[in-house]
């Protein structure tokens, strides 16, 4: 059996391993068996892509370059693996994505220099498989663009994620313009290379592609962030099968075009669910204004203490837990899980709400959830719980801000306006966990602190939790 047979075989079964761990991945009870399928799916399509660089290597140079290329990122991964924390994964992932955008940008470079500039014109076999050499022109520039976007856009999206620039919209006069100006610059360099190929318009649009992935970004606010991120998994896969076509590799293909739509489908869902729209979004905030900075006066909140809380909870009948990035921060939700441990075995009814984009990645609270043993059955989506709020004796916020905002229903102007959020000032009591007054990553304010049901219980939210079970 040759070679290329057993790679085939290989990437065949390596694409339906994928395609396995996606389906596992869809549900809580099937999530750890879909990813095993994932990284069973990955060692093979490594093993068969050393077995053909193996091969086919003119010489020992590429299997050792490959080689240590394998142990450094293999080395790297094991290492962020045991060291990131639940709540850097998303700023994680987008970094990843960054990665696959510059992969894709050097693989079309190397496809116009390798092919292009070889003294006895493009390999015979290559147009052969392409069909024509002008599709092998649009593969590479289209392939450059798309992973220049992602590279640049992904690294913003981890700026931005890990705090390190401010999550406010970059709010350039005329942006909208400029995403569209660079379109429309971008299908007019396309034109230019596939009828007279030629370095210069592949440096422009490579320039080009940076500096529009690089706007794009950041001229969209932290409370579209989650969306930013499913959207570059979606560039990400785009590009790698960008890629897949120059290097003639089946598997990067269907990998490639799984990823890509997949991310696709999940951004336009999450759109919905926050009442966005998806061109908007993906757009760069096309359409979209940026939030007024005038001083609201809100009026004026009350405070909480953990007996009094405990009180409340003590003669609750039922009690439903909204969770957000803070309680990811604070890592309080083994305390959270105990404490609906005792709750429950006095007799309360508890059960958790849980919003579609709430942390910084779709699933992030159902995993921290999952992680703590809470069971499946009581954690449930905004649309399952949002009608039952009005029959809620006590509400805990912990660490949710902007999903639990009523701004987005009652003020028109709010930037959030229209978004779906939690219903949760319709219960009887809500007790909030915050740190302090501050504003969301959204950066709007809450209304929901000042209400005459509301009370706020200040400090860590593990260590506050922890003090609550004391008082239980």
């Amino acid at each position: 059996m040759s070679v290329e047979t057993v790679s085939l075989a290989a990437y065949l079964i390596a694409a339906l391993l994928f395609i396995r761990a996606l389906a596992g991945l869809s549900r809580h009870e099937t999530a750890s068996a879909g990813n095993y399928f994932g990284i069973a799916g990955m060692a093979v399509a490594l093993a068969a892509t050393v077995l053909v660089a193996g091969h086919f290597a003119i010489s020992t140079l590429g299997v050792v370059l490959l080689a240590l290329a394998v142990v450094a990122g293999a080395s790297i991964g094991l290492w962020r693996a045991r060291v990131v924390a639940m709540t850097q994964i998303p700023e994680l992932i987008a970094l990843f994505h960054s990665f696959v955008g510059l992969a894709a940008v050097l693989v079309g470079w190397d496809g116009y220099l390798s092919v292009e500039r070889r003294p006895f014109g493009p390999p015979a076999i290559h147009l052969k498989l392409l069909g024509t050499y002008g599709v092998h022109h649009g593969e590479v520039f289209i392939g450059v663009f798309i992973g220049a976007v992602t590279f640049t856009g992904s690294i913003i999206a981890f700026l931005k994620l890990s705090a390190r620039i401010k999550s406010a919209p970059l709010m350039l006069p005329g942006r909208n313009r400029l995403n569209l100006g660079a379109l429309a610059v971008f299908v007019g360099l396309t034109v230019w290379f596939i009828v007279h190929p030629a370095l210069l318009p592949l440096v422009i649009v490579t320039l080009l592609a940076l500096a529009l992935g690089l706007h794009l970004v950041a001229s969209i606010g932290g409370g579209d962030m989650p969306v930013v991120v499913s959207m570059l998994n979606s560039y990400s896969g785009w590009a790698a099968a960008a890629s897949g076509f120059l290097l003639n590799n089946d598997l990067l293909i269907v990998t490639g075009a799984l990823v890509g739509s997949s991310g696709a489908y999940l951004s336009y869902i999450m759109c919905q669910a926050m009442n966005r729209s998806f061109i908007s979004v993906i757009a760069g905030g096309f359409g979209l204004e940026a939030p007024s900075s005038a001083a609201q006066d809100l009026g004026e909140y009350r405070e909480i203490s953990v007996e009094e809380t405990a009180e409340l909870l003590a003669h609750a009948g039922s009690v439903i837990i909204t969770p957000g990035y803070g309680m990811a921060v604070a890592q309080a939700q083994h305390g959270v899980a105990e404490l609906t441990r005792k709750l429950r075995d006095r007799g309360v009814t508890v059960r958790f709400g849980i919003h579609p984009v709430a942390g910084r990645l779709p699933g992030h609270m159902n995993v921290l959830l999952a992680e703590a043993k809470v069971p499946y059955d009581i954690v449930l989506e905004m649309d399952e719980i949002n009608d039952d709020f009005p029959d809620t004796d006590v509400v805990l916020v912990i660490g949710a801000n902007d999903t639990v905002n009523p701004a987005a229903m009652e003020d028109p102007g709010s930037p959030i306006a229209g978004m779906p959020v939690l219903h949760v000032w319709e219960a009887g009591q809500v007790i909030v966990f915050k740190r302090s007054m501050a504003s969301g990553y959204a950066g709007v304010p809450n209304p929901l602190f000042y209400r005459e049901n509301t009370a706020m219980l200040f400090g860590d939210a593990r260590v506050r939790v922890e003090d609550l079970l004391k008082a239980l």
